[in-house]
């Protein structure tokens, strides 16, 4: 008695069937010049199968009429013939699909290089220039505008000539020009002025011409272009604070108009001056009088304490 799950003659038969129809497409295929003499031309198919017989009997294998003629048939409607699907969207997808063990790797590889910089740009870039904006609006805000009311306001009680007001106006009229139009660098110019405006009209210092040991020199003179046969006289001369400190002070040229902070230049004197510390020097290489002027707070300029027609130079 046959069990409930186990096939039957007949299925198995059929599928007998079906192997060899394939088989027979298959030798069919490898014959593809007598498909296409027999078929193509129109030969009758009892000929065809008459040749498929001798083919498989030359094996040994004993094929039944109607297993060759599915086989034929088989052929002729492509039955078991691959056709590759034609393109589209879904089979282009399913390449892609297929092909992923070789662009997975190195696509993950490439998201998390991107991810990385773009990590690194985030935190490097974007975050510190978002924070330099946030500073800089506060700035303009609060700190540049404070800060410059502050110094105008000390430099006005301190100073004791009016060019030197009119001088801090102007520096806070210019930055709260600059701030109204958000131009932080102007704005930062103007405090910065008005910051060393104030330490010029604070700073303490005497006008002390040079000597002693490694000192070349204590004065020059020059010949103007303007005056042929002429001479400018000039002390070396540094400024000096109470504690002994030399003093960057603003001096500018009169032979080029170039301006700068130093702490030493050449300051015109009258001709009698200049042969009176000469005097002073040629006994003991030491000036008794080297002290010329003293600048105080609340003035930007020192009072000199010898003739001098005004001007300095940078370089001698």
């Amino acid at each position: 008695m046959t069990s409930p799950g186990a096939p039957t003659a007949h299925a198995s038969n059929k599928l007998d069937d079906i192997l060899l129809a394939m088989d027979i497409v298959d030798t069919l295929r490898h014959r593809e010049q007598l498909v296409l003499s027999e078929l193509d031309a129109g030969a009758r198919e009892e000929a065809l199968l008459g040749r498929l017989k001798d083919i498989y009997a030359a094996q040994g294998i004993d094929v039944p009429e109607q297993i060759l003629k599915e086989g034929v048939k088989a052929l002729e409607e492509r039955r078991f013939v691959y056709e590759p699907p034609r393109p589209s969207i879904s089979v282009s997808l399913a390449r892609i699909y297929i092909a992923r063990g070789r662009w997975m790797a190195p696509l993950i590889l490439a998201v998390i290089a991107i991810g990385s910089i773009a990590a690194a740009w985030h935190l490097g870039v974007a975050v510190p220039e978002r924070e330099r904006a946030a500073a800089a609006q506060i700035e303009l805000a609060q700190t540049l505008p404070s800060e410059i009311g502050r110094l105008h306001g000390e430099i006005i009680a301190l100073a004791l000539e009016a060019p030197t007001r009119l001088q801090a106006d102007a520096l806070k009229a210019e930055g709260e020009r600059a701030i109204a139009a958000e131009n932080i660098t102007a704005a930062r110019g103007a405090q910065a002025g008005l910051e060393r405006l104030l330490r010029d009209l604070t700073a303490v210092y005497d006008v002390r011409v040079v000597y002693g040991p490694g000192e070349a020199r204590s004065g020059v003179f020059r010949i103007p272009e303007d005056v042929p046969g002429g001479r400018n006289y000039y002390l070396i001369v540094e400024a000096v604070d109470p504690s002994g400190k030399l003093v960057e002070v603003p001096v500018t040229s009169e032979e080029d108009r170039r301006s700068d902070r130093v702490t030493r230049w050449g300051q015109r004197v009258s001709e009698a001056v200049f042969q009176s510390v000469a005097d002073d020097k040629s006994d003991d290489q030491i000036i008794q009088n080297s002290v010329i002027g003293r600048k105080a707070q609340g003035y930007l300029s020192p009072q000199y304490t010898v003739e001098t027609p005004g001007g300095a130079i940078l370089e001698w």
